[in-house]
């Protein structure tokens, strides 16, 4: 496997992409804020988990995972990938499944409701999607 990420024309528009306050994020938080919830951006709620946001009156943690990233069974990679990075994307894309089970696994551990919404779901529906985060805090307001 090649050590190291070779340059192509093909993903010079992957460089720079922003990690935290991507635009669905941002679209989340702006409805859920008019929707009068208060949350917390970014916190660290176990060591290797830090969620999107986190309501802490309800103890639900959200995570907007976007379709590329986090392979988006409706939207993310089909083929096989090809090129001169093929096995590093490989590589990268199994990191971050792995990533993600076990930070909803360690969000769980320490007592929080996970919900994980695609990005095209905020995409498509944002207020399907704060509606999402209403019945999470419903139920995890039931079981406290």
């Amino acid at each position: 496997m090649p050590e190291r990420w070779v340059a192509t024309a093909q993903g010079r528009h992957l460089a720079g992409r922003t990690k935290v306050s991507t635009r669905p994020e941002v679209r989340l938080r702006s409805a859920l804020h008019a929707a009068g919830f208060r949350f917390r951006l970014h916190p660290q709620i176990a060591k290797g988990c830090t969620p999107d946001l986190v309501l802490p009156r309800h103890r639900v943690a959200v995570f907007v995972d976007g379709c590329f990233w986090h392979g988006c069974p409706t939207h993310g990679r089909r083929t096989p990938w090809s090129g001169p990075n093929a096995l590093l994307w490989e590589a990268k894309m199994q990191r971050n499944r792995v990533r993600d089970e076990r930070s909803t696994r360690l969000a769980q551990e320490a007592g929080w409701t996970v919900l994980r919404i695609w990005e095209h779901e905020v995409t498509a529906d944002v207020a399907l999607a704060v509606e999402r985060v209403c019945a999470a805090c419903a139920g995890a307001s039931t079981t406290s």
